[in-house]
């Protein structure tokens, strides 16, 4: 009974030994989670630097994602030394991630009751935009940060917003294509340009573009504006638009 006790003990631990040495992959399982942990996310965040220009970013469900990310892309580019040239921030109205028109999902940085303070404002669009601008919320967070900014852009029907607040009364602006006529009507103290014929249009402090793609022109305009035409042909550079002119050859 003794020896037969003994054999079992034995093979017990001749099994844990091959088990343990058999099974490198536990090992290598390990290891493999501590390489990825190395890797986080935060070495790709960049800093909120309170030196730095911000640029804010104004979202809500069905924005038109393209529009947010024109503007991100075009502002969040460094220099060509690699500086970080400004802050560029998302804002909505709580921080419950948005949901985009393209059905992605967006967290904010801030809040309307937290944001901070403004250099510049992009107002983007959706394709229904009714809700927006029948929220007092997001009319009110226009008008009181354009009592700080030193810019305000819209882009596509991101127009009707600007037009609801009235902080743009008397300036030109210019919407959607095929918009123009109806934002005339609903907010005529508006210098409402031809959208079929216009597609960027600068007036003091503001500035507007038909949207989606032609976002790009809008950021771009007012990063020039904010740096010089130097670092505007960099970030161009870096966007590779210099490919885009000849696609279709």
């Amino acid at each position: 009974m003794k020896k037969t006790l003994i054999l079992c003990i034995i093979g017990l631990v001749i099994i844990g030994c091959n088990l343990d040495k058999s099974n490198p992959s536990i090992k290598n399982k390990s290891l493999s989670q501590t390489t990825t942990k190395t890797d986080t996310p935060a070495k790709h965040i960049k800093p909120f630097k309170k030196e730095l220009p911000t640029i804010g970013l104004l979202m809500f469900d069905g924005v038109l994602q393209g529009e947010v990310i024109a503007s991100s892309d075009v502002f969040a580019k460094p220099d060509k030394d690699g500086n970080q040239v400004f802050n560029v921030i998302t804002i909505a109205e709580t921080e419950k991630p948005i949901v985009t028109e393209e059905g992605m999902k967006f967290v904010p940085d801030y809040r309307f009751d937290n944001c901070p303070k403004l250099t510049a404002l992009f107002v983007p669009s959706g394709y229904d935009m009714h809700a927006q601008v029948n929220n007092k919320n997001v009319i009110d967070f226009i008008r009181n940060k354009n009592q700080e900014t030193e810019y305000m852009v819209s882009n596509c029907a991101g127009a009707q917003l600007i037009g609801k607040s009235g902080i743009a009364d008397g300036y030109k602006i210019v919407t959607w294509i095929g918009g123009g006529e109806q934002l005339q009507k609903d907010y005529p103290n508006l210098k409402v340009q031809d959208d079929k014929l216009v597609t960027f249009v600068e007036d003091g402090k503001f500035s507007s573009s038909n949207g989606n793609l032609a976002s790009y022109i809008s950021a771009l305009n007012l990063l020039e504006k904010m740096t010089t035409p130097e670092h505007r042909e960099h970030v161009e550079s870096y966007l590779y638009l210099q490919q885009l002119q000849n696609w279709k050859k």
